[in-house]
């Protein structure tokens, strides 16, 4: 049986090993333009310096190929189960990643803040609204972004309490949920949430837009700062 297993992961090797990095695929990512698929972390690194895929060579975006990356979560459990004892071996190194960068994640350089609850929608998760605490978390500051009178202003207004802690998987659009519960805003008020002066997308989670944005600003600069306006209609 072990010889058998043995000779499956050499015939699909090429199948689940990334080109840049060529090692097996960890949180294989696949490019939507040309469904060439890399580990996550390989492929936005990539990006920070082109926006051409590394595979074909074809332009991906003209300016923020980032957009253009799905996570594949049926190939990681494919790989998960061809490779034995990787989950674990990826688990551990993730683990203490966090667990090196704890005190800047949790923002011990910042002001501290009660756990908030970011939303209905997570309360009722099936989980006895436990608000993803086994999750590494992340201190953020929501600032509200001012533009000189733009439309909406009077009713986007600045939190009391700007600093807030919370899960790493958290996505933007929990935020955006987040935001129009704290201020009243009706619920299908539309929102921009950016970081650095871009705007963030919807799906984007907090651990993504640290690694991908915020540790741009450096090591010192703690916690992340996110900024929230209204919409902006470019159309």
């Amino acid at each position: 049986m072990a010889t058998q297993r043995k000779h499956l992961v050499r015939d699909f090797n090429r199948y689940i090993t990334c080109s840049i990095c060529r090692g097996y695929l960890i949180k294989p990512t696949a490019v939507t333009e040309c469904l060439h698929t890399f580990c996550k972390s390989c492929i936005v690194q990539h990006f920070e310096e082109s926006n051409e895929c590394p595979e074909c060579g074809i332009q991906v975006h003209e300016t923020n190929p980032l957009e253009m990356l799905r996570l594949d979560k049926t190939l990681e459990e494919i790989i998960f189960k061809l490779v034995p004892g990787l989950r674990d071996k990826e688990e551990q190194q993730e683990s203490e990643f966090w667990r090196k960068n704890k005190l800047k994640l949790n923002g011990e350089d910042g002001p501290r803040a009660k756990k908030p609850c970011l939303s209905d929608e997570e309360e009722d998760d099936g989980k006895g609204g436990d608000y993803h605490r086994s999750d590494p978390q992340i201190a953020i500051c929501l600032d509200c972004l001012r533009n000189n009178g733009q439309s909406g202003e009077s009713i986007v207004k600045g939190l009391m309490k700007k600093f807030i802690r919370c899960s790493t998987r958290v996505t933007v659009g929990t935020i955006k949920k987040f935001l129009c519960v704290k201020l009243k805003l009706p619920s299908s008020y539309e929102l921009d949430v950016l970081c650095n002066g871009e705007i963030m997308g919807k799906d984007h989670t907090l651990e993504f837009i640290y690694r991908t944005r915020w540790r741009l600003q450096g090591e010192s600069a703690y916690p992340m700062v996110l900024e929230y306006r209204p919409r902006i209609d470019f159309g």
